[in-house]
């Protein structure tokens, strides 16, 4: 595929590009190049649900981009812009994200055409269940082929009503709460999940500042604390990002991005208070000791060293990425820059974590949830406790060698087991901490790759293009 000579490319069309220039550094052979770009099925459904006395017609998508891992994993998300081509971009994105991950998913996505403003609780609840019945009929929701998970627009309790619904409809499928993860924990969900692309966000920047040849590289001095972090978002993602980073390293957000404006304090905002005022208010206005603007698009331009984009896809464009001053942009969101924007700021010499790596954290952690729900029972249940009476036997001993009393803080700590958010939390940490170290490796090793992007994509589609030809997919 030839470079594009429009701006206005589609969402799919940006991320064809974005393979076709891993796929030109590596020397695939075209047909199996064909075979990974290609999208497997996408179904669209509509159907009506009486609302207010009145029939209201709803329209939904879901997409299954591969199948060379079983089930096909990805969100579903509920907003008034979404359309097939959207579905289909970020299913792609899903496929290329859990191989480069080592996540054994293929990638799939969902969408429904609603603004969930508008809809009561039990409105919302009486859609989404029969958006459900639809999904399950026509094949695409079940444990072992299509699992989704939330996605903007929808979290919990979504995903609570669509196994429930997964359940009255197969009673005696035992995985049933594997059907969808991002439950809450009182029905089948894991603890960390609900922070879980944020801290892995977290997780990808801390791994990064580990290299220090990709830190120079970038322009950036050693060392994550009192780095000036401008976040745009805030979500579910951009708040938990913005809250561990400012919190556990010491960093500062010194700018928050929403739809209504910018909230900048060159100090370094306090983010959970910042969260308690926007859920108290529902604005960012008002909030004390910071300056509030209207033009939040003009504060992705502001200086800053790292940039973390954690709202919708195309928010850096060929018309700003020229102003762009931040030294790392880190994709917390999926497709926040162009296929244009990216080539102007890969000339710039601004590096880029890319969305298939830095936003993984969420579809690492939905794994551990869909392990835990066919595996029926809790991380760390068996071996907890065994843990913390080996420990404080080995406390004991330190005591009897040494003379000296271990204090009751120091001991709580030492012989403390690990609980189940403990252990998720550190498989998502060696999660993406592996991730990270392949997309180094690679980048410093292959002449035709320059930046991580192409690296992440390289790496996603070479294990793809494996997996087929092992299989005789074609």
């Amino acid at each position: 595929m030839s470079d594009p000579i429009s701006n206005e490319l589609s969402f799919s069309q940006n991320v064809n590009y974005l393979v076709d220039r891993a796929i030109a550094a590596m020397d695939l052979e075209e047909d199996t190049a064909a075979a990974i770009k290609a999208c497997a099925s996408t179904i669209k459904v509509t159907f009506p649900v009486k609302i207010r006395n009145k029939i209201e017609m709803f329209t939904g998508w879901r997409s299954v981009h591969s199948t060379h891992r079983l089930p096909a994993k990805g969100g579903i998300r509920y907003a008034p812009y979404v359309n097939q081509d959207e579905v289909e971009a970020l299913a792609a994105l899903m496929s290329y994200k859990c191989a480069l991950m080592d996540i054994p998913f293929g990638g799939s996505k969902g969408a429904l055409l609603i603004d969930p403003g508008k809809y009561t609780r039990d409105e919302m609840q009486m859609i989404t269940r029969r958006f459900t019945v639809e999904l399950v009929r026509k094949g695409f929701l079940s444990p072992s082929t299509n699992v989704p998970a939330p996605d903007v627009g929808t979290g919990q309790r979504e995903m609570a009503w669509m196994a429930d619904t997964y359940k009255h409809l197969f009673p005696e499928d035992i995985n049933y709460q594997a059907c969808v993860t991002g439950k809450p924990v009182q029905h089948g969900g894991i603890r960390g999940r609900t922070e879980a692309t944020g801290r892995g966000v977290q997780y990808a920047i801390q791994e990064f500042f580990r290299h220090p040849a990709d830190v120079k590289q970038a322009r950036l001095t050693p060392g994550l604390a009192g780095k000036r972090i401008v976040v745009q978002g805030f979500g579910n993602v951009g708040f938990h990002a913005a809250r561990l980073l400012s919190s556990e390293d010491d960093a500062k957000i010194i700018a928050v991005i929403k739809s209504e404006g910018v909230l900048v304090d060159e100090n370094g905002l306090d983010i959970q208070a910042l969260h308690d005022h926007l859920i108290e208010h529902k604005t960012m206005k008002g909030f004390p000791h910071a300056r509030f603007h209207e033009d939040g698009v003009k504060a992705l331009e502001m200086e800053c060293d790292i940039l973390i984009p954690a709202a919708l896809e195309s928010q850096i464009t060929c018309d700003n990425a020229d102003r762009i001053q931040a030294k790392l942009i880190v994709e917390a969101a999926n497709g926040p820059l162009t296929y244009e924007a990216d080539k102007v700021l890969s000339d710039k010499g601004i590096t880029i974590i890319p969305d298939i790596y830095a936003n993984a954290g969420g579809v690492t952690v939905s794994y551990f949830e869909w392990i835990r729900n066919l595996s029926h029972i809790r991380f760390g249940r068996m071996q907890r406790r065994h843990e913390e009476m080996r420990s404080h036997e080995f406390a004991q001993l330190l005591e009897d060698l040494t003379g000296q009393i271990i204090s009751d803080e120091i001991r709580k700590r030492v012989i403390r087991g690990a609980a189940e958010e403990d252990l998720v939390n550190s498989g998502l940490d060696d999660t993406m901490r592996l991730g990270y170290q392949q997309l180094s490796e690679i980048l410093h090793r292959h002449d035709k790759i320059h930046d991580l992007r192409t690296a992440g994509y390289v790496i996603a589609i070479d294990k793809i293009s494996r997996t087929y030809l092992d299989i005789g997919v074609y």
